[in-house]
């Protein structure tokens, strides 16, 4: 039985980056999936000569040729503003909205789609950027109101990563942005985990839809999470990348491959 399946992000780059595979693997299982993406990324770190034209429009472009990579149905721009981040978030941009306010256009879209399921992310936002922390009330909330009867948190296990941003923080100049301590509060607990879908066979899909974030790989303080992961040998990135993860708040039972596994 085919099933919808709506994936709510913050950011072009994000629907990859947390759940690439695993749309990837829906799409060619024959399910719908459609994207919904809450900010055109404006304030996104970027090299200089991916300003040109506007940032903006160009990583919608790239946005677009990512969905386009991974299988997807539809890409859904809710068009707020972005927040940045570890600045003050300006008036009126997402992060700042009322949750009931910004999640109107879900709600209609869900309702529209007749959604099955959506995809959102942990309550602590993977790593805290405040415009993820809202796609989780937004799209809680919007589940709730549309009646769309799965939610999965798109997380990572916090045990897995930890091995990985340790050698990342002891790097001088490496990620200067990433910090070892966030990571005892970033991201979800692996008791917390309640699928962990294996998307090796899509590993190279995955790739493709990255590199089409091209803005994203660079920044004027150089190379960036994006860039780094793209330059793994591919049986690396396979193991590295080949699996993601997932909450369902109130599931028990054993730790399950199939997003679907509810609602079937």
């Amino acid at each position: 039985m085919p099933f919808t399946l709506v994936s709510f992000h913050a950011h072009p780059d994000d629907e990859v980056l947390y759940t690439g595979g695993t749309l990837a693997r829906a799409a060619a299982e024959g399910h719908r999936v459609v994207v919904a993406v809450a900010t055109n990324g404006s304030a996104g770190l970027a090299a200089p000569q991916h300003h040109r034209g506007g940032l903006a429009a160009r990583r919608l472009a790239e946005l677009e040729a990512s969905a386009a990579a991974l299988g997807c149905a539809d890409v859904v721009r809710l068009d707020f503003a972005d927040s940045g981040y570890r600045t003050a978030a300006p008036p009126g941009s997402f992060s700042r909205l009322p949750v009931p306010e910004a999640a109107a256009p879900l709600v209609e879209l869900l309702r529209r789609e007749r959604a099955d399921a959506l995809t959102v992310y942990d309550p602590a936002g993977g790593y805290g950027h405040p415009d993820h922390v809202q796609v989780h009330a937004v799209g809680t909330y919007a589940a709730r109101v549309a009646g769309t009867p799965l939610v999965l948190e798109a997380t990572v296990d916090r045990s897995r990563i930890r091995p990985l941003i340790r050698l990342v923080a002891a790097t001088p100049g490496l990620l200067p942005e990433v910090v070892l301590a966030d990571y005892d509060r970033n991201y979800s607990g692996p008791e917390e985990i309640t699928h962990r879908v294996d998307v090796r066979a899509y590993a190279d899909v995955k790739r493709r839809a990255m590199r089409a974030h091209v803005s994203q790989a660079s920044s004027a303080g150089g190379a960036r999470t994006l860039s780094l992961l793209l330059r793994l040998p591919r049986p690396l990135f396979r193991r590295v990348l080949g699996t993601e993860w997932f909450v369902e708040r109130g599931r028990t039972g054993p730790v399950v491959d199939d997003v679907f596994a509810s609602l079937r």
